[in-house]
């Protein structure tokens, strides 16, 4: 995970997705996952899928954009440890094959954001502690 500028990943987003703005989080997978979680896809014989020191697999990696935490943790009205938990979450979904283009992707996607930060105790009540 690297977490970075609101310049670095505006270039990030401009170069990987043509998007000529910031964003708040970028996810780049090594598994193509054909459905959510579907380890079926998974090839054992790609060593690009598979860490060379411990042999895991890899799901990908996570840049996620600092000053976009902070600004949408004031705009939203809750930490800044929770926007960061949740940015990381919604994309280690995305690296596990969850997506939001259509209505029912975004609801599958969001019900699986709120069970995890949920579980993980992080909600999304009014400001406590700040990172």
């Amino acid at each position: 995970m690297l977490i970075t500028t609101t310049e670095a990943i505006h270039k990030m987003n401009l170069e990987t997705r043509g998007m000529d703005r910031p964003t708040d989080v970028l996810s780049f997978p090594v598994v193509d996952f054909k459905t959510p979680c579907d380890y079926e896809c998974i090839d054992e014989n790609d060593f690009t899928m598979f860490n060379p020191d411990t042999g895991m697999l890899m799901l990908g990696d996570i840049v996620i954009c600092r000053d976009k935490v902070f600004r949408q943790a004031e705009e939203y009205g809750h930490t800044v440890k929770r926007e960061l938990a949740f940015l990381i979450v919604h994309s280690i979904l995305h690296l596990f094959g969850y997506d939001h283009i259509d209505d029912n992707q975004r609801q599958d996607m969001e019900g699986m954001q709120r069970t995890i930060l949920n579980r993980l105790n992080i909600s999304k009540n009014p400001r406590g502690m700040n990172l």
